[in-house]
């Protein structure tokens, strides 16, 4: 039994998306790698469970986060998925919006450091301080 936090991570900058999935291998995470919206919600689909967390870029080449999250809560299934939005941008509108539909923490990519944002994600995990 594989005990790993399962990170789906949807990002459409290839290069940025191997060094998140290379950090969050070599901090002992599992990373799943997307590069849009319908290859997640594709992988989601075909998953026997779901992921712990996802790590979603706002803007994607095929939607943005707010229609994304829309087509997550639909579904009993994946509504209950933690997500953490990083993003590029973050106006209060957006960062209101998307914490309305859920998502547990919006970050602006400039402001953390990817070691930052991995403490982040196993503290919503693990509902403990790392």
């Amino acid at each position: 039994m594989n005990d790993k936090i399962k990170v789906l991570v949807i990002e459409d900058e290839e290069l940025l998306l191997e060094a998140i999935a290379r950090k969050l291998s070599n901090d002992g995470l599992e990373p799943i790698t997307c590069t849009g919206a319908s290859q997640a919600f594709d992988y989601l689909k075909s998953l026997p469970e779901t992921p712990d967390v996802i790590w979603l870029d706002y803007y994607l080449k095929d939607t943005n986060g707010l229609e994304f999250m829309k087509l997550l809560m639909k579904d009993p299934r994946w509504s209950q998925i933690p997500v953490v939005v990083v993003s590029n941008s973050a106006s209060e509108e957006k960062r209101k919006a998307m914490l309305a539909l859920g998502v547990k923490k919006y970050l602006l990519k400039a402001e953390y450091r990817l070691e930052e944002i991995i403490k982040i994600i196993k503290e919503i995990v693990t509902g403990k301080k790392v």
